[in-house]
């Protein structure tokens, strides 16, 4: 675990796992609410990756960043690679971390190598995409109050209740398993209070402050077509943007679960190196 200062002088705390001989590095963006811990049941899985990951603004020991945008999430990895004297390296971000992760490829020019998506939001509002469609009634009331303000926000936020329902039984099955270690990072995260969750939820439906569209790196959109949380539909109109995109649709899995192919798509980034 490292601090590492922001140009505007915010405290990132970020996380390095190396490895004898990588032959990529990735950073690793959490989902809504998580903390940067390195995605432990993605370690094991290759012994040629160093993993690099960090608490977005709000979020454990990183400084609040009250009204940033996606595209800030560039800027803060790029002072993280920097303290670490990492040149080039690839992006992975799951759920909520999906668009952070996008943010990086479309900003940073060559330096990310490859981008995945998975279980990731398509920015709002998107032409041709019915937005909030399919996804689960909690996860509705939460996006709309983000829509209608930080106030709003804060009072479903505080007010909402867990509803199970949100994940289909492949994704209770997943955290029951390995994906367990979910659940105990949303706990961490939310130790201290909601306002990272609230400052995600608020820049999901802002906008992005980049397209998708620019993006010339390789990108995976991975993503579950029984997807409760993010429907698949977000993932299917990114990949009808971004010309670089190749989508790969798991029938039968939902926002957790779909993480069951998270070692192909490992292997799909060592690939691009």
């Amino acid at each position: 675990m490292i601090e590492v200062s922001a140009p505007d002088g915010r405290t990132l705390r970020a996380y390095d796992v190396p490895v004898d001989e990588p032959r990529l590095t990735v950073v690793w963006h959490h989902g809504t609410p998580n903390v940067g811990t390195p995605p432990e049941p993605l370690l094991p899985l290759s012994s040629a990756i160093r993993w690099v990951s960090y608490d977005r603004p709000g979020y454990g020991g990183s400084t609040p960043h009250p009204g940033r945008d996606i595209a800030s999430a560039a800027t803060d990895v790029e002072a993280i690679v920097d303290a670490l004297g990492i040149d080039r390296f690839a992006v992975l971000g799951h759920s909520g971390g999906g668009p952070h992760a996008l943010a990086c490829a479309a900003l940073l020019g060559d330096r990310v190598v490859a981008a995945v998506s998975g279980s990731g939001l398509a920015p709002y509002p998107a032409d041709g995409l019915d937005w909030l469609a399919g996804i689960n009634p909690t996860g509705t009331a939460e996006l709309h109050a983000a829509i209608d303000g930080r106030d709003a926000l804060e009072r479903e936020l505080t007010t909402g209740e867990y509803d199970p329902e949100m994940f289909t039984p492949s994704d209770h099955a997943a955290l029951d398993g390995v994906w367990g270690w979910l659940a105990q990072i949303a706990g961490e995260a939310q130790k201290d209070g909601i306002g990272g969750m609230v400052d995600d939820d608020l820049a999901y439906v802002a906008p992005w402050g980049f397209d998708p569209a620019d993006i010339t790196a390789p990108v995976l959109l991975l993503h579950g077509e029984a997807d409760r949380v993010v429907p698949a539909a977000h993932s299917r109109w990114l990949a009808q943007r971004i010309p670089s995109a190749e989508l790969w649709l798991r029938p039968g899995d939902g926002h957790v679960s779909v993480l069951g192919a998270a070692s192909d798509a490992l292997d799909w980034l060592l690939t691009r190196v």
